[in-house]
């Protein structure tokens, strides 16, 4: 009877054994940043969830005020703490760039405009990403090497006060607002060069110009710090209509009851605004995961915030038209001399 206890004991140490055994041949380890990044195994979704889970948080650098509503449906499907740091876009660039020179990897994700995330590009910051979302998106918001990719597109509109224009009374071109009936009406957020160097690039240098000399010498002008800012001034009627504005600002304000409404002077230009995942994430599971709900889940969250989605299936009131896209390369190599344009032409004649 001992004996055939003892040998029963042995067979179930043995299967013990095997399946230990089993499961070590069998699981996978934790991927590592570029790993987590590439891999596009048929159990993608499965492993990555696995480790973002593991790793519990993931460290978001942002621009948007309104990102951490979609960050918050992140955590609440995933249980993965989000911590968020916000700024303006230049501020994020630079904190990102300093943390790297120091060797202070804390930052996994960041959402700004595109220019600049081209600019931490070129900083070899950035890890390339191949998310099978991407193939959801339009053309501008998918760079050729990966390494940041679209997640919304913010067009340039004129908000204008409800309260004292009908839609009727607006100007359709920006050649419109040469008319002395905007004597005293106008203003420009102060830092939009990139805006009016794709611009006068799309109107033509020479007449781009005149007409905007025309406009400033005519009607004057107010130059403001902050498109949200702006905008809030023409809700309040202190500038009945901002030339550049993005197209959510005014969107968001109206829901609110403000009165506020834009309209898409011509020729209409837009920048994308990106996301990427550091190189040095320290989380870099919760990053990808996070980079792939951005572009899946997350694109119709941001569209029900009036936000314009990058993905080819959520409809916009862009739709269909035709759009200058700032390129965020060339706004980089032309940074100086669109500012001193922008300056010279706008801002220091604004009052």
């Amino acid at each position: 009877m001992k004996m055939d206890l003892f040998k029963r004991g042995l067979i179930a140490l043995g299967l013990l054994c095997v399946a230990v055994w089993c499961g070590a041949q069998t699981a996978k380890p934790v991927m590592t940043g570029a790993e987590a990044a590439l891999y596009h195994g048929s159990d993608r979704y499965e492993r990555l969830v696995e480790a973002a889970q593991k790793e519990g948080v993931v460290s978001v650098y942002h621009v948007y005020p309104s990102l951490p509503s979609v960050l918050a449906e992140f955590t609440k499907k995933y249980g993965i703490k989000v911590k968020v740091w916000r700024s303006g876009s230049e501020t994020v660039l630079q904190r990102v760039v300093t943390e790297a020179k120091a060797s202070r990897y804390e930052v996994d994700i960041m959402q700004n405009n595109s220019p600049e995330s081209e600019a931490a590009f070129r900083e070899k910051l950035l890890q390339e990403v191949r998310s099978p979302y991407q193939a959801d998106l339009i053309s501008q918001a998918v760079p050729a090497h990966h390494q940041w990719v679209g997640l919304t597109v913010d067009v340039w509109v004129a908000a204008y006060n409800t309260n004292k224009y009908k839609k009727t009374d607006l100007p359709k071109t920006y050649a419109d607002l040469q008319d002395p009936k905007w004597r005293g009406a106008l203003g420009i957020e102060a830092f939009n060069q990139s805006w009016f160097g794709t611009l006068l690039s799309e109107m033509g240098e020479e007449q781009g110009l005149k007409v905007f000399n025309n406009i400033i010498a005519t009607n004057g002008i107010s130059a403001r710090k902050g498109h949200s800012l702006l905008t809030m001034l023409v809700s309040s009627g202190e500038v009945p209509l901002a030339l550049t504005t993005y197209s959510w600002i005014p969107e968001q304000l109206k829901v609110k009851g403000a009165p506020v409404d834009y309209v898409a002077l011509q020729p209409l230009v837009a920048q994308a605004s990106a996301i990427s995942m550091l190189k040095k994430a320290p989380n870099p599971n919760a990053a990808v995961l996070l980079y792939d709900f951005l572009l899946n889940e997350g694109q119709k969250i941001l569209a029900d915030e009036n936000f314009i989605a990058t993905s080819k299936k959520i409809q916009n009131p862009f739709t269909g038209a035709t759009m200058k896209f700032v390129d965020p390369g060339q706004a980089l190599d032309m940074q100086v001399k669109w500012q001193k344009t922008f300056e010279e032409t706008i801002t220091k004649r604004a009052k």
